[in-house]
């Protein structure tokens, strides 16, 4: 008897409790809220991420009433056709009518949602007439971004410091969301991205541009966006892949094409820099000083930054036979990474300076105290072959 009343309870608050939540989201939508964002999707500031939002909510608002008038039809029949008001159940099946209505109801609504569905779809995957093409690579865990045809690339790492993930230290307004190098991109521009990965499957995710696809090892996906307004937009990676899956994050910042323009005559600028560093000579102290903040950027997050390693997982670096062995075998290692395990290739993911100064750093770091140094242009000839 007990279970029979809480289950006519559950039975009778289920429509109300609908009820109330589909007033809370409606007055929040006409009020524009904050606490709206806390309960519905993204709209985001890309013409097709406001159409998958439009999609999102007319399919929202048909499941709504579908759930309004089931729960109507039963709460009343439970009300008016009670056994105790000597109401007594009617036996029939195979009825023609019933049959019919429950098939072709739900048939006409998938037609009234297909159309607009197609047409999101079709929008989403038209990458054709692209201003800018992208290339996005992923890597355990980090993302490369190529601008393609213009000589740019650069990879985008998180600068979250260790001490405040480990509660060492006050977190910052965007923890795990912040990168040493966002996306730059132009509002009002179409840009394409082709998304690949080298090592483990990883999802490249930006809600606000309404772009989410996978970066696979070996294959090419593509997917766009065109932003309308001005601002930064984080996202994260989307797919588990591996440890330091929640240490991906995506930044991506839109500016006028004014000063997109700009900032990418820096940046070609600062590659060419670069290419010219990789013919000077350093001296040990600062091949230390930029080997230890490289380090940091780029191998802290499996060796640790003091060069223990993760037992059972990556090995330390300190004391290490690599470090303390020949160059060549060191260079071997950190350029072109060791097959079957989770030694990345580090040779097209960071300059010939940062190179050269991580392995100096690994070798006299920790007590290894080698004293050797290794400078770009021995890397460069290691690249070459020479």
């Amino acid at each position: 008897m007990v279970s029979r009343v809480k289950q006519l309870v559950v039975y009778a608050l289920s429509p109300l409790l609908l009820l109330s939540f589909v007033g809370q989201l409606a007055q929040a939508q006409d009020a524009h809220a904050s606490g709206w964002s806390l309960l519905n999707m993204t709209e985001g500031v890309t013409g097709v991420s406001h159409d998958i939002y439009d999609l999102h909510m007319t399919v929202v608002w048909i499941c709504v009433w579908i759930s309004v008038v089931v729960y109507g039809v039963m709460f009343y029949s439970m009300f008016a056709h009670r056994k105790s008001r000597g109401a007594k159940a009617s036996n029939f099946h195979e009825s023609t009518t019933v049959e019919l209505l429950w098939t072709i109801v739900p048939v006409l609504i998938l037609i009234w949602v297909a159309f607009p569905s197609t047409k999101v779809l079709i929008d989403l995957y038209d990458t054709s007439e692209a201003d800018i093409d992208i290339k996005v690579t992923g890597y355990q865990w980090k993302w490369q971004y190529e601008y393609l045809g213009e000589g740019v690339e650069f990879m985008s790492e998180l600068t979250t410091s260790e001490s405040a993930i480990y509660n060492l230290e006050p977190k910052t307004e965007f923890y795990l969301s912040e990168v040493n190098e966002p996306l730059v991109l132009p509002v009002g521009k179409k840009v394409r991205f082709l998304l690949t990965a080298k090592d483990v499957i990883h999802a490249w995710w930006v809600p606000d541009l309404g772009v989410k696809r996978d970066a696979v090892p070996g294959f090419i996906n593509e997917t766009w966006a065109k932003i309308d307004e001005p601002g930064i937009y984080r996202g994260f990676c989307a797919e588990l892949c591996g440890k330091g899956h929640a240490f991906m994050p995506i930044v991506v910042n839109a500016v006028s094409e004014e000063e997109y323009k700009v900032w990418l005559a820096d940046k070609k600028e600062a590659a060419a820099a670069i290419r010219e560093m990789a013919k000077q000579t350093f001296t040990f102290e600062e091949l230390m000083a930029k080997g230890e903040d490289a380090y940091n950027r780029s191998c802290a997050s499996c060796h640790s930054g003091d060069g223990e390693g993760i037992p059972g997982a990556f090995p330390a670096l300190k004391g290490s036979a690599i470090a303390l062995g020949p160059v060549a075998k060191h260079l071997e290692v950190v350029v072109n990474g060791v097959g079957g395990t989770a030694m990345q290739a580090f040779g097209g993911q960071l300059s010939e300076v940062d190179l050269a100064a991580i392995i100096t750093y690994e070798r006299n770091a920790w007590g290894n105290d080698v004293g050797d140094m290794v400078q770009p242009i021995d890397v460069l000839k290691f690249k070459q072959g020479q």
